[in-house]
């Protein structure tokens, strides 16, 4: 019997995973339902509670003693409250609060989802080893988390490490964040799409206007959809760069979607960071690519419920 089991929940705008972990970082047993986005904050809740019902189903369950969670934000974990960007029915939802009623009042750890991959990749991923890391999630947004010291240190909100709103560009665009010239509005996914197709680039014939579109276009040499990579591999080179220099780290590990790029992002990523991070401390500094795939999450939500003991 596995008495060392902790219940994991991944809480995006699209899905709701869950998971049986285990202290080696195995998922024993998995759960998933369609986010209903669009909906009120109980119809998202109950699809919470259905994920919860299929893991409180399984025999193991017993071996159960705390609960993670890693959501999209901004989450408040000093309150147990989340109000993700992509699930407009919660705003200051009070989802620890209904997570520990759901499961008999055990222990609930709540973090943001940036803090939740950081976690899976210092436990079992690209991290692994580095007690000095910073782990970015390049998607739609740009989220990211903190390792100081060998610890995971999410803050007291459970959102530190949130590069994709540190300013790079003083004179840049607005961010609906309320800020301006924001790493996000730079590199995030839809922002590189977009610059490209202002200037210039066009998509194929299948009509893909993705940043995924972009890189193939990239990588078969189209100037303009390398431009806008370069672009956005410079405003992350400064957010990283602004933040080894502030808290002195080993490494920066970039996933999400947009990630997927490969060399596309990572030789002009790697090159802008040398140009910017160049004290003498710096230049341990070395970027490398997550590993810890669509899991990380899940894992990542149970590493920060036994980090948070």
């Amino acid at each position: 019997m596995h008495t060392d089991l902790v219940a994991a929940l991944d809480i995006g705008g699209t899905k709701i995973a869950g998971a049986l972990v285990d202290g080696a970082g195995s998922l024993l047993v998995r759960a998933q339902r369609p986010t209903p986005a669009r909906e009120g904050a109980e119809a998202v809740m109950g699809a919470v509670d259905e994920v919860l019902g299929a893991l409180t189903a399984s025999p193991l369950w017993d071996g159960v003693g705390r609960v993670g969670i890693g959501s999209a934000g901004p989450v408040d974990a000093a309150a147990g409250t989340v109000s993700p960007v992509n699930v407009p029915g919660w705003r200051g939802f009070p989802l620890v609060e209904r997570v520990r009623k759901t499961t008999g009042g055990l222990p609930v750890a709540l973090v943001g989802d940036g803090v939740a991959m950081t976690a899976a990749e210092h436990w079992l991923g690209a991290a692994r080893g580095y007690d000095n890391a910073l782990c970015l999630v390049v998607s739609t947004g740009v989220g990211g988390g903190l390792v100081i010291g060998g610890a995971l240190r999410p803050g007291p909100s459970g959102n530190a490490g949130h590069i994709g709103h540190i300013s790079v560009d003083l004179d840049g665009g607005p961010c609906p964040c309320g800020s301006r010239g924001c790493v996000e509005g730079l590199a995030s996914g839809p922002n590189i799409a977009r610059r490209a197709l202002r200037a210039g680039w066009r998509p194929g014939p299948d009509g893909d206007t993705t940043a995924a579109a972009v890189a193939a276009a990239a990588r078969a040499g189209d100037p303009v959809a390398a431009a806008a990579y370069e672009r956005a591999a410079q405003a992350l080179a400064a957010g990283i760069a602004a933040t080894a220099t502030l808290v002195d780290l080993d490494i920066a590990v970039i996933g999400g979607g947009v990630a997927g790029a490969g060399d596309v992002l990572l030789a002009p990523l790697r090159r802008h960071v040398r140009d910017y991070a160049t004290l003498s401390y710096l230049r341990r500094l070395t970027v490398e690519p997550a590993v810890m795939g669509a899991d990380a999450g899940l894992v990542g939500a149970a590493a920060a419920a036994i980090a948070l003991r």
